[in-house]
């Protein structure tokens, strides 16, 4: 897949990227590195891979990370409740081995490598895991392969592609970052966004995407806790597209709907200050 074609999927699915963004993702396509995306909150790091699936045809695996995630709890655990009743009915009759494919429950990592074809594999939020589960991860991206004692080394039937996201809540080590082909996603520009928003809220008109947009990026200009993201700027656009067909004039369809954008009783004070000047 070139690059033009990779943009013009991308956009069939209603993901927007700039120029950096799709370069960084051709590369990583292109030389089978994982791409490892930074960003504000929302900017849509966590979509990219579900729009890879579905562009490049293949099946979307998630691994969110949290605190004490182990490599058992990603790579596959045996189903002991079944294993016990088989070797319990062992004790009637002649049964086959308890270490097989029948007992084996796939978590993220080995299911990325047997998928027949081929796995889109997003680690979600890296840096919420631990630095030793981090190592591990290090390693499995070296070679793709999975030792289980029991049945033996599992290979993958295609080379997954796969996208970390990270929101920086604490600094991934240089091994993980020099492994991985690095992009920092920022909020887009006006132009973009309202393309993002006139894509999934089709019915806004052109000049009411405008305003949206204008005062959304106002909003991110203020020293709000938590900037809105692309996510509540389209569900802004669709709370406030309900309310104008209600007979609301867009600026009070706008402030009625400001729930769906700002999330924080503080920031919803600053914003309320400001709307006026926000909505131009």
């Amino acid at each position: 897949m070139n690059e033009t074609d990779l943009a013009q999927g991308m956009r069939d699915e209603r993901y927007f990227a700039d120029e950096g963004l799709l370069t960084a993702v051709y590369l990583a396509l292109t030389l089978g590195r994982p791409l490892l995306l930074e960003g504000e909150p929302g900017v849509g790091k966590t979509e990219i891979a579900s729009v890879l699936a579905s562009v490049l045809g293949r099946e979307l695996v998630r691994l969110q990370c949290y605190e004490g995630l182990d490599a058992g709890q990603a790579l596959y655990e045996w189903d002991y409740p079944k294993q016990l009743l088989h070797l319990r009915a062992a004790a009637e009759r002649a049964v086959g081995d308890v270490y097989g494919d029948d007992f084996l429950l796939e978590r993220p990592l080995l299911r990325s490598l047997r998928c027949e074809r081929g796995a889109v594999l997003l680690v979600d939020e890296v840096d919420r895991a631990d630095s030793e589960f981090e190592a591990f991860l290090l390693e499995y991206l070296g070679d793709f392969q999975i030792t289980i004692p029991e049945l033996g080394t599992v290979r993958a039937t295609v080379t997954p592609v796969v996208v970390l996201t990270s929101n920086r809540t604490r600094e991934l080590h240089d091994a993980l970052k020099r492994r991985c082909l690095y992009h920092w996603i920022p909020f887009p520009d006006n132009e973009r966004e309202r393309a993002i928003v006139r894509a999934h809220v089709p019915t806004i008109e052109e000049d009411a995407a405008t305003t949206l947009v204008r005062a959304v990026a106002g909003a991110r200009r203020l020293d709000l806790l938590k900037r809105p993201g692309i996510a509540e700027s389209v569900e802004w656009a669709r709370g406030a597209v309900a309310l104008a067909g209600t007979g609301d004039p867009w600026p009070v369809a706008l402030r009625r709907a400001l729930g769906l954008l700002i999330k924080d009783e503080e920031d919803m004070a600053l914003v309320r200050r400001d709307f006026e000047e926000l909505i131009g």
